[in-house]
């Protein structure tokens, strides 16, 4: 049901604990909050702190989550209240530590079991509540908890997946991470902040590491909102693809409103199974507002929390408990999202969102939904056998769901992909990938995602760039407020600036997606590759370091650096960036351009040795890049041949690649950028 607003007084400074209790043990828990207060530890107990004028709930959530610790004064008592069941599982959502008194010998309930079984438990005796005290502050004031001896045993079974645990690739590549590329409002497809273009850096971005913070180049706008990842509640913590789908969807819709700035699911998942202030939160990604919330599935049932909050002073601007049959997925997907963006419109005096779509008009098969979530949460993750994992699991999803458009247009993404990476041989990842483009199409010709997914075979694969850019069009026209269609539009541009040498328009789209995506570090990449290809090199290089500063482990980040430093003829500090490269054949393709100019011939034909031996069979770009460098014509030429045939896609920035300077003079050159249609 839904709780009514609170009044908008200041918030209270946080107190140390929050101490939870069923009523029949009110004299135990007074006692033990005057115990603590008299040795220094400050506690938030209600009724006493609900300030006049407050509402009851909203003042305990609210102390929840100010409190740096949650103490429950566990007994039979509090096994069997309703309102202990909320505040625990609430003080779980908000990744608060959990320390447990208990006073009686009181059987879990399995909620509680689940919600304290990493919890830090101390045993009060009978008359004598001294030692449990002293033990309790020690809990509280140590820096890590330490699990009790009495503590249940931890559940198993949680994925460990989070945004900053994406596993990266080593594939010379050009992927477009696009700010939010979140899912569909149709059913909450995959991540599009993916292989959804080409990229040098990795297969999918790396998140930036949340507790740095970007520049700050504007006023925050009080229009503006960040979806942080809804939190898996499920007893067996199984559900992280469900509530992450949930999170995306609502990212999606809001994206539809149209004075409304809506942070890209990049820059709030970064936040993902992190314990941060909410004004921390806000401040690093420019936004006034903030929704968060918690799924939890239990056999056919499902309750999702939801809370909007204005970011300055805490106050909730809305808040829902909702509990359905999980067969009424769909339905309860469009009413959180159509009731969230309503009230966020009417908080905010906006235009509701217009022109989104029903998830429920894709499928109402329930069981092919869950499957393609988990595809889409396998495809994001951005290992080789995910890749292969998610293809099985979208042909699982046709087998109960032959027409279901989206899965389709999923399985076509993936096949473009495995064929750009080196997963599938790009004949068969063309075939495979158009034809179940083609499905999807068939099935809903007003598919943006279709559109899309033809777009990545086109380009990825087939090295079509005009075909490409067609579908793109198409995308984005249907699509033009979701993010599917920015994607698509960003994709244009980049597209265009291939074929042209004309580098503005995609330095500006880059410069404005960071706007919507501030701790996007796949943007910084990209700019930084833009801004070196056209000559800025000081401009690329202080990108280079906001991208590292951000994130030091950044794929090919480092050696971008190191390129960018031997151009502006800092040969020293090149080498010491690309000795920090990850990914190894950028690190060996970066030490081998660096060495030789430097005049160390040896230790560069070493490291281009070791690169030819190691990724001739998938990796030839890079290789005709560091002969590039070298000046070495006709080898730079041969493995260019070659990429033509390895992977087409890899050569769409030959033209603007500033490696292959020495080469424009060439009238091969031109005759090489003709046959791989790269001229307009």
């Amino acid at each position: 049901m839904a709780e009514e607003h609170a009044p908008e007084f200041q918030a209270a400074p946080g107190s140390d604990v929050f101490v939870s209790y069923a009523s029949q043990d009110a004299s135990v828990a007074n006692a033990i909050v005057k115990a603590l207060e008299r040795r220094g530890v400050t506690c938030w107990i209600a009724p006493r702190d609900v300030q006049a004028g407050a509402q009851y709930a909203e003042a305990i959530v609210r102390a929840i989550g100010n409190a740096q610790a949650f103490v429950l004064v566990l007994s039979v008592n509090a096994t069997a209240s309703s309102h202990v069941g909320r505040e625990v599982e609430r003080a779980a959502s908000k990744h608060r530590r959990i320390l447990a008194l208990r006073i009686d010998a009181a059987p879990l309930t399995p909620a509680l079991e689940y919600f304290l079984s990493e919890s830090q438990w101390v045993e009060a005796q009978s008359g004598n509540l001294e030692p449990a005290y002293t033990r309790l502050i020690e809990a509280i004031r140590a820096p890590a908890p330490l699990m009790s001896a009495n503590a249940p045993p931890a559940i198993h079974g949680a994925s460990g997946v989070g945004a900053s645990s994406i596993r990266l690739k080593s594939h010379r590549a050009r992927i477009v991470l696009v700010a939010g590329l979140g899912v569909l409002a149709l059913a909450m497809t995959a991540l599009w902040a993916d292989r959804s273009g080409l990229t040098k850096h990795a297969t999918t971005e790396h998140v930036a590491v949340a507790n740095k913070v970007p520049p700050v180049v504007a006023a925050v706008p009080n229009k503006s909102i960040a979806v942080l990842p809804f939190v898996d509640m499920s007893e067996k913590h199984d559900q992280e693809y469900f509530s992450d789908g949930l999170s995306e969807e609502l990212i999606d819709h809001l994206a539809h409103i149209q004075d409304l700035k809506v942070i890209a699911r990049t820059s709030s998942f970064a936040f993902k199974g992190k314990n941060e202030d909410m004004r921390s939160i806000a401040t690093k990604l420019g936004v006034a507002n903030l929704l968060e919330g918690s799924v939890r599935k239990s056999a056919g049932t499902l309750r999702i929390t939801a809370q909007l909050i204005r970011a300055s002073d805490g106050v909730h601007l809305w808040s829902e408990i909702y509990d359905r049959k999980l067969t009424e997925i769909f339905k309860v997907q469009d009413e959180i999202s159509t009731t969230v963006a309503k009230a966020l419109s009417a908080a905010l005096n906006m235009t509701p969102a217009t022109g989104v779509p029903s998830a429920s008009k894709q499928t109402t098969n329930v069981e092919a939904y869950n499957l393609l979530l988990q595809g889409n949460y396998f495809f994001d993750r951005g290992d080789k056998d995910d890749d292969f994992k998610a293809v099985t699991l979208y042909q699982q999803v046709l087998k109960v769901d032959p027409h279901y458009a989206i899965a389709w247009a999923q399985l076509a993404r993936v096949y473009a992909w495995q064929g750009y990476a080196g997963e599938l041989v790009s004949a068969e990842a063309e075939v495979k990938g158009r034809a179940a483009a083609e499905h999807a199409l068939a099935i809903d010709p007003s598919l943006s995602v279709g559109f899309y997914a033809r777009g990545n075979v086109s380009r990825l694969v087939a090295g079509d760039w005009v075909a490409a850019t067609a579908d793109y069009e198409r995308a984005a026209a249907i699509d033009p407020q979701g993010e599917v269609g920015r994607s698509a539009y960003g994709n244009i541009l980049i597209l265009k600036a291939a074929m042209s040498g004309q580098l503005d328009d995609v330095i500006k789209w880059n410069q404005h997606s960071l706007e919507q995506n501030p701790l996007g570090t796949g943007f910084l990449f990209d700019l930084a590759w833009y801004q070196q290809s056209a000559g800025s090199l000081e401009q690329a290089a202080r990108t280079c370091l906001r991208l590292l500063e951000l994130n030091p482990d950044y794929a090919t980040g480092p050696s971008l650096y190191a390129m960018t430093l031997l151009l502006l003829g800092k040969h020293a500090e090149a080498l010491m960036a690309a000795q920090k490269e990850s990914d190894v054949a950028s690190r060996l393709m970066a030490q081998s351009s660096i060495y030789w100019a430097m005049g160390q011939r040896a230790e560069s034909d070493r490291a281009l040795r070791a690169l030819e031996q190691r990724f001739a069979d998938r990796n030839a770009y890079q290789i005709a890049t560091a002969h590039a460098n070298r000046g070495e014509a006709d080898a730079a030429f041969a493995w260019l041949n070659r990429t033509n045939l390895q992977a087409k896609g890899m050569l769409q920035d030959l033209k603007i690649d500033s490696s292959f300077r020495k080469l424009r003079g060439d009238p091969r050159f031109d005759a090489f950028l003709r046959k791989v249609r790269l001229t307009e």
